[in-house]
């Protein structure tokens, strides 16, 4: 995911309150914690303590920002950006409990596990998404993709076309950054000698993942929030299918005309499927329909279906072992093709420092919330603004902040909003990050990989016709589903 900040929302709040700012310094908020600042107060949504105009509260959104600070740093401290969020939630929930009166203490454990329940649900569902992705990538699904299109002899502006629709339709059941790694390396394959190809083709594997992840529950970490939240049914996001179809044709038929119209030279490699890839494949499938059956049917968590499909691969993957430990006994088979298969260690390759990361995000804003912040913002985003200039700002703003605290944080706002406006903020935040190569994980990823040739500044010289696609892909939502509205 993109590595960034919670900054507007810390703006609105922060403007709201400025004078006070500058009352109370950092040093003596530790001091000042206590009970003569507390102001119980009862909403409509829970009875809590209304810490916003506290020291504490103030305290907390210094250390938010300080933590962020270190996360879009991270370039260049190196620094993991899981591990000051981390800190910063520890440290923001250890301030509250001391703020509170001893009568409070039993609602903000409460408040902490509720919003610990949210992280493990998540957290475990990505896991098992993670695995699969990692059993598919080490029996070199990906790699036989790769190989096949290159192989292919398609032109420049056929390999465009392609790898922009695979990382679309791609990133619905995968993460956007292993869809545009995997699109990446087959543009950089065939694209050697054409730096301007690579680069154009990584701005419409950018656009098109960050598209397909918007319509439907499992392309993103915000579609999958919206859905295990219960605010969207798993098919309501399919109606998001052809505003995000447009965000990604809109620029692709753009810069179509500036692509080459040469072929590149064929190649003859070839990569072979592990045994047991293809069914691989179907059990992925089988897991999903199974998450989305309990959901539907048996009302569950669809938590608890991921996690039955993290058996069907563990079952699989004690049957592929056994199968490679017969063929060693019987020294028969071709001992390469069954390669040992240890379903924990496809565990232990998720992307741990983002899952851990996420934890700090959930924690920290949960944390932001139980104060009274996102009371506050949702006030005026959704109340002052309406809406439907909320949701769209909240798009652009994820071109330069995370969208999963800026997702997260809408979720702890729970704005009174329909369900037509649900898609849109969906929809928005998801796609918003095609706007800046360094919007979306995707992007900073490609600009890694393709170093030299596709740069901060080759992708915001194509801006204003993603900027286009975005705007479309609004109008067309609004129009096609303004029943929802």
């Amino acid at each position: 995911m993109n590595h960034s900040s919670l900054l507007f929302m810390l703006f609105l709040c922060l403007r709201c309150r400025a004078r006070r700012i500058l009352q109370v310094g950092l040093g003596t908020a530790f001091i000042v914690f206590g009970q003569p600042f507390l102001t119980l107060a009862e909403t409509e949504s829970h009875a809590g303590i209304d810490l916003t105009t506290a020291p504490v509260g103030y305290f907390a959104l210094c250390i938010f920002v300080l933590a962020y600070a270190l996360v879009m740093s991270e370039e260049f401290t190196h620094l993991k950006k899981s591990k000051p969020v981390i800190l910063a939630a520890g440290i923001i929930w250890g301030a509250i409990s001391l703020a509170s009166p001893q009568s409070q203490a039993e609602f903000v454990e409460n408040a902490f596990r509720h919003n610990l329940m949210e992280y493990a649900e998540l957290m475990l569902f990505l896991l098992v998404a993670m695995t699969y992705i990692n059993a598919l990538d080490e029996r070199l699904v990906f790699d036989s993709i790769r190989v096949w299109l290159v192989r292919k002899g398609f032109s420049y502006r056929q390999l465009f076309w392609i790898t922009g629709i695979l990382a679309f339709f791609i990133s619905a059941v995968a993460d956007n950054l292993t869809t545009a790694l995997l699109m990446c390396a087959v543009v950089m394959a065939v694209g050697a000698h054409s730096p301007h190809f690579v680069s154009l083709a990584c701005i419409n594997i950018v656009v098109a993942a960050n598209a397909g992840g918007a319509f439907c529950p499992f392309g993103d970490i915000t579609t999958l929030m919206v859905w295990q939240k219960g605010l969207l049914e798993f098919f309501d996001f399919f109606q998001l299918f052809i505003p995000s179809a447009v965000n990604f044709l809109v620029p692709a038929a753009i810069m179509h005309y500036a692509v080459p119209r040469m072929s590149p030279p064929s190649s003859s490699d070839t990569v072979h499927m592990k045994i047991g890839a293809k069914r691989i494949i179907g059990l992925f499938f089988l897991t999903i329909c199974t998450a989305v059956s309990f959901h539907n049917f048996l009302h569950l968590p669809p938590v608890l279906g991921m996690m039955t499909g993290f058996a069907y691969l563990g079952l699989f993957g004690h049957y592929l072992s056994r199968k490679e430990h017969r063929s060693l006994v019987s020294k028969k088979g071709e001992i390469g093709d069954v390669l040992p298969f240890d379903v924990f260690r496809k565990v232990a390759r998720a992307e741990w420092d983002t899952l851990l990361f996420f934890y700090g995000v959930v924690m920290c804003v949960g944390g932001l919330g139980h104060i009274g912040y996102m009371a506050l913002a949702s006030q005026v985003l959704y109340s002052q603004w309406g809406p439907t200039f909320a949701n769209i700002t909240i798009g652009l703003l994820s071109a330069i902040v995370d969208n999963i605290p800026i997702m997260f944080a809408v979720l702890t706002m729970h704005p009174a909003i329909s369900e037509g406006q649900w898609l849109l903020v969906t929809l928005t935040a998801g796609v918003g990050g095609s706007l800046l190569s360094i919007g979306s994980a995707a992007g900073v990823a490609l600009m890694g990989q393709a170093k030299g040739k596709y740069t901060f500044f080759s992708h915001l010289k194509w801006t204003p016709a993603i900027a286009l696609g975005y705007g479309a892909s609004i109008l067309v939502h609004m129009w096609i589903n303004a029943h929802t509205f």
